[in-house]
């Protein structure tokens, strides 16, 4: 089904998403004189419950151990702003790139993977659980609000790159792709996928690429930045990284010595943009060599068109190793995250147990429906804030996670 809007398009490349050319909503609507499809996605998942939840899910620190610390929101703003620079840089669709961006999260449970890592073993009866699944469900079951259908009825070209801005699903032979090849792909994207085919053996949109290349960018900086910032990083330790060691050398020369809390900002200004640089340059030698005369080229090439540099990817392999080994792994962190593990663990035991204590509206979904999936769902959409406070309302023993 086409979208005839009549807003005033910024021009784009040919290779970019046409909104123009959308392949529409799975539920038919009127065009809008105002704004692009793209817009009104990216308008209806500001508007969303799940989008405002963000503000209380764990990035790497629980929301009450810090008020400077980053969250699931801030963290989705900050590919939002690196997204849009790329796509303006590459000509693509900027508005599409930000919604991807803004809603690439929605799906994540409370206390981050480490809460992720819980829910699915849990869940594992009911298929498991998987952020990126989850966001679809998030954003075509769950958010109930229009009377017509369930969903935000979002265009075809962001729920694709909601699925699939990490690369295709599906392999030779329409096998799921490694990452999926145990278990099988998440019922939730085969579930939507047949009533709104999602072409899951394609690659994405570039506009859906830029997204997770900016999710890239974003955790790796400001996880570094964060971890600084709590002292479980020493800054003496960044000094032989690749990149990092240079940058401190250039501050150190142009300022002397100033404040750790400026020295980090300033090797982090360097370091993103150093990462957008060498992104743009690297896509825009990719799209020259494949020269794509539509969308549809981006989506049958044989690898992806947005992509770090093999230099910097090489770099950003060591910085995430020194990540791991520092910072998620360190026992601060590693012990909050194995009491959070618990507190999901022990809530979708006890509402799985006791379906009738879910509130009203999950509880009738729970009489109805799968109930494992319902209790997941309703777990997931927990903030940090209100897991603890179930927890204690439930529980006599729930971690102070600090």
């Amino acid at each position: 089904m086409s979208l005839n809007c009549q807003y005033n398009a910024r021009k784009v490349a040919p290779y970019a998403c046409q909104a123009h050319e959308s392949r529409g909503r799975l539920h038919g609507e009127p065009s809008n004189d105002i704004r692009s499809p793209y817009q009104r996605d990216r308008d209806r998942i500001i508007h969303s419950t799940a989008f405002r939840r963000l503000t209380y899910k764990t990035q790497v620190f629980v929301y009450h151990e810090g008020d400077h610390y980053r969250t699931r929101l801030t963290h989705s703003l900050e590919v939002a702003q690196i997204a849009r620079t790329l796509a303006r840089n590459l000509g693509l669709d900027e508005d599409l790139a930000e919604t991807i961006s803004l809603a690439h999260d929605l799906g994540h449970p409370p206390f981050g993977h480490a809460g992720e890592e819980a829910l699915h073993d849990v869940a594992a009866p009911f298929g498991g659980f998987d952020h990126n699944a989850q966001s679809l469900r998030t954003v075509t079951k769950l958010e109930c609000r229009y009377a017509s259908y369930d969903g935000l009825n979002l265009t075809w070209e962001t729920l694709e790159g909601l699925v699939k801005h990490n690369g295709p699903l599906l392999g030779p032979g329409g096998k799921p792709v490694e990452r999926y090849a145990a278990e099988g792909l998440p019922a939730a994207i085969v579930e939507y996928g047949e009533s709104h085919d999602l072409d899951l053996a394609s690659y994405a949109s570039a506009e859906a690429q830029i997204a997770a290349l900016a999710d890239d960018i974003a955790y790796n900086n400001h996880d570094l930045d964060d971890g600084l910032r709590a002292g479980l990083i020493q800054i003496r330790k960044l000094e032989d990284l690749p990149m990092i060691g240079k940058f401190i050398a250039e501050i150190k020369q142009l300022y002397g010595e100033i404040a750790d809390s400026r020295l980090i900002y300033e090797v982090n200004r360097r370091l993103i943009s150093a990462m957008v640089f060498d992104v743009a340059s690297e896509a825009s030698k990719r799209l020259a060599a494949l020269d794509p005369k539509s969308v549809d080229d981006i989506r049958s090439a044989p690898d992806t068109v947005v992509s770090f540099s093999d230099p910097m990817r090489a770099d950003l392999c060591i910085l995430r190793e020194f990540l791991f080994a520092e910072f998620y792994y360190h026992p601060r962190v590693r012990s909050v995250m194995d009491d959070a593990q618990k507190i999901v663990r022990n809530l979708f035991a006890y509402f799985l147990e006791n379906p009738e204590s879910l509130p009203d509206e999950w509880r009738e979904r729970a009489l109805t429906r799968e109930k494992g999936r319902v209790v997941a769902d309703f777990v997931a959409g927990m903030t940090d804030r209100m897991a603890l406070k179930t927890h204690q309302r439930l529980f006599d023993d729930t971690p102070q996670l600090r």
